[in-house]
């Protein structure tokens, strides 16, 4: 015999149990219109013994309800995209909001459902993270975003990606990717290094190409000229930064030193360069991006670029809770990074990888 299914219970069904109106138990569980101790006390107990749940969306209708802020990530697992998340959960927290991370898992039908559903859901900003690829339909198709989204009375944030165009009602905070990486290939160049594999990101793709035109910005201030036999895009993941690493080798391309993405492009090439015997500083270089928390704790250090991704994520949600009248020139954020340096550089010696 199967047991029927219990309704939920109502706002009805509180005023029944509390002995009172429909329209006090409103009034109790809002807190905005005085009321006995004696009611508050019936009321409440009724809420605990039917286990009344408020209906929130009802509210947030009506504007009662502070709305959450949507965070809307590529992949939750990337280390640099969960410090965003720990500084916007962080920050929402403190401001009495309730922040949802959706993945897209780079699928822009996906993303748009996840956009849809938080406007549907009254939230009161959407938080897109992480870079894009620059191309006209993710410019038509994010401009959408933020003008559906205007028009619901809630907020888009581009968070690490470049500004849409001007009049497009959408806050952006990113980071200073060309300076940064300008900072990482000055330092590779001042230690004496010339021939820097390069192992960028992919084309088109709005950090990579940040972090390649601060590079090359770098080599033409020492004179050298970028070499397309250096430059090796791919995506930033592990898997990658070793693949192009050991291929590199096996082409015998001569290095010095390697310029990697990001950090996780770094410990890639480092696992490629240990294989082939090679080892780091003493016979090749390594500088990554971004300072995960593993870098520090590599053998050698891994000297890199600090984001500060944590205060991303913090300066997201402010610049999405301003008010309309708030809003101005100081609606685009551009935070600094930091050049932290440890022991993975050094003069180029009488290296394997130079003398193949």
């Amino acid at each position: 015999m199967t047991r029927e299914k219990q309704r939920p219970s109502t706002i009805r069904d509180v005023a029944a149990r509390a002995g009172v109106s429909v329209a006090t138990v409103s009034r109790t569980l809002a807190g905005d219109y005085p009321v006995s101790q004696d009611t508050r006390r019936r009321v409440m107990a009724a809420v605990d013994a039917l286990h009344y749940v408020v209906n929130v969306h009802a509210k947030a209708l009506s504007g009662q309800v502070a709305g959450p802020i949507a965070l809307v990530v590529k992949d939750i697992t990337g280390p640099s995209l969960a410090h965003v998340a720990a500084g916007v959960e962080q920050e929402a927290a403190d401001r009495g909001r309730l922040s949802l991370v959706c993945a897209t898992r780079d699928d822009p039908a996906r993303e748009d459902a996840l956009v849809q559903l938080a406007r549907q859901q009254h939230a009161a900003a959407v938080l897109l993270v992480g870079g894009a690829f620059l191309d006209e339909a993710y410019r038509r198709r994010t401009a959408g975003y933020a003008r559906a989204l205007d028009a619901a009375g809630s907020r888009l944030v581009l968070v690490g990606r470049p500004p849409l165009a001007p009049g497009i009602p959408a806050s952006v905070v990113e980071y200073d990717n060309r300076a940064g990486a300008f900072q990482a290939a000055s330092h590779l160049l001042i230690a004496g290094h010339r021939r820097i594999l390069f192992l960028g990101g992919e084309r088109r793709f709005s950090t990579a190409e940040q972090r390649r035109a601060g590079f090359e910005e770098a080599l033409r201030g020492h004179g050298v000229t970028p070499d397309a036999e250096l430059d090796v895009p791919g995506p930033f993941s592990r898997a990658s930064g070793y693949l192009r690493t050991r291929d590199a080798l096996r082409a015998g391309v001569r290095f010095t030193a390697v310029f990697a993405g990001t950090d996780m492009v770094a410990i890639g090439a480092l696992g490629a360069l240990k294989e082939a015997g090679l080892r780091v500083p003493e016979d090749v270089s390594v500088i990554g991006f971004d300072d995960v928390p593993v870098a520090a704790d590599l053998t050698p250090g891994l000297t890199t670029v600090r984001v500060p991704y944590e205060e991303l994520g913090r300066t997201a949600v402010r610049l999405a809770l301003r008010e309309a009248h708030e809003r101005g020139r100081d609606d685009h954020v551009v935070l600094g990074t930091q050049l932290v340096v440890r022991r993975s550089v050094a003069p180029p010696g009488i290296s394997r990888a130079a003398q193949r």
